[in-house]
């Protein structure tokens, strides 16, 4: 069970890196989806699964790790279409990728961080990684959309990271 947890978790990070270079403009919704249920997947199997040898486990770390910087913007881009007011008629809303540009590498290296500190535990290093990505978009955040997409797609990208990782701590028992 543990092999398919690996094969798993490298499902997600292969479909997560070709869902991210279609684009955000035009990477499908159901993406974000399928990547979920492949992660869920791994969850169960990793908890059904009980402790893992070291070398497995550490295995599951680095692809826990890579599965949240490859998966997370396609999870962001699909939860901020969820968020869309556009359906409403409000313009500028969250979905808009002109709002907050450069935000797709922030992501990578926000969800890489997180990562990181989790399985390292330390919260204070959680914090510091969120703390610096809002006061490095400060002067952006005075428009309500672009606050919106901030705090959506901040939440969206940690938590996928903070999911991947989690499988990799039921790995490790």
């Amino acid at each position: 069970m543990n092999t398919a947890v690996l094969v798993l978790l490298a499902l997600t990070v292969v479909l997560g890196f070709l869902l991210t270079a279609q684009g955000e403009r035009v990477r499908p919704p159901w993406g974000a989806v399928f990547l979920a249920g492949l992660l869920t997947l791994a969850a169960a199997l990793a908890w059904a699964g009980g402790d893992a040898p070291s070398g497995i486990a550490e295995a599951a770390a680095v692809g826990a790790v890579l599965a949240a910087v490859a998966g997370g913007g396609p999870v962001a881009t699909a939860v901020l279409r969820a968020a869309d007011p556009a359906a409403v008629g409000v313009t500028g809303g969250p979905q808009d990728p002109e709002i907050l540009r450069g935000g797709a590498w922030i992501g990578i290296l926000e969800r890489a961080a997180v990562a990181a500190m989790l399985l390292a535990g330390s919260a204070e290093g959680l914090v510091v990684v969120l703390a610096v990505k809002g006061l490095g978009r400060y002067a952006e955040l005075r428009a309500p959309a672009a606050a919106e997409r901030f705090i959506i797609g901040t939440l969206a990208s940690a938590m996928w990271a903070a999911a991947c990782v989690g499988v990799a701590v039921l790995l490790r028992g």
